[in-house]
């Protein structure tokens, strides 16, 4: 479905991606972690060429996405990502309406798929008339992820959806998203500095670093033969947390 070959991308004398290249297949969700800086939001926004490529190619549902107009590009994939970027100006069910008025939905069309789009990611059709300021910070994040589900795409790029949340709203978020993931069978590339939410939401992780792809596996292929001891001990981060955590509540037990 996606397939990244030889991306490399510069900014003045820095390198930012490095000879990246990676597959992923129908359905499948792959997780990019690293270090802030390791080049996984420029890898991502080369994919629909928010960012151009200095060298390499994309192919997208056996399209290479240097043939295609870049507007063209963005309405086929869903982009969601951290900052949400809803326009405040229009409502809740007004933006989840863009992509559709961009393809020339007829106006009883675009409010059922809206209203079909509200009940999807579990918001009261009654949120559809407010503003973005009149929602929490989970709601809104709902309703942009609605929004680039609008047109039915078969991939979707997430750019750390979920970072600015509080723990709680974050997980059911998680959980929501993985559901409707499997139930939709849209192909994914998530990107996230949050290892456990990594493996707790992709088929394979891709660890990145300085612009380079490290390593590629499943969650358990990379615990069980990391590529170096970097990896191993971001792969060990959940689990270190995890005792800490349980150490320090049954000493205050």
């Amino acid at each position: 479905m996606i397939e990244v070959a030889g991306l490399s991308r510069r900014y003045g004398g820095a390198v930012a991606v490095a000879d990246v290249s990676f597959e992923v297949k129908a359905g499948e969700m792959l997780a990019l972690v690293g270090d802030s800086g390791s080049g996984k939001t420029t890898t991502l926004k080369m994919i629909n060429r928010l960012v151009e490529p200095d060298a390499g190619r994309v192919v997208v549902d056996g399209r290479d996405t240097a043939s295609v107009e870049p507007h063209v590009l963005r309405r086929s994939i869903g982009y969601v990502f951290q900052g949400i970027g809803l326009f405040p100006h229009l409502t809740v069910a007004e933006n989840v309406a863009v992509p559709l008025r961009l393809a020339g939905w007829s106006r009883d069309h675009t409010r059922a798929r809206v209203a079909e789009l509200l009940v999807l990611v579990e918001l009261e059709e009654a949120l559809g008339g407010r503003y973005p300021a009149e929602l929490s910070g989970g709601q809104q994040q709902r309703a942009g992820v609605a929004r680039a589900l609008a047109a039915s795409p078969r991939v979707m790029l997430l750019d750390e959806p979920f970072g600015a949340l509080d723990p709680l709203t974050r997980d059911r978020l998680q959980h929501s998203f993985d559901e409707l993931r499997r139930r939709l069978g849209f192909t994914a590339v998530f990107v996230t500095h949050d290892v456990a939410e990594a493996v707790v939401l992709a088929d394979r992780i891709g660890v990145m670093r300085a612009g380079r792809l490290v390593q590629l596996g499943t969650p358990a292929e990379l615990a069980r033969s990391p590529a170096d001891e970097d990896v191993a001990r971001l792969l060990d981060t959940p689990r270190r947390q995890a005792r800490v955590v349980a150490g320090r509540l049954e000493a205050r037990a």
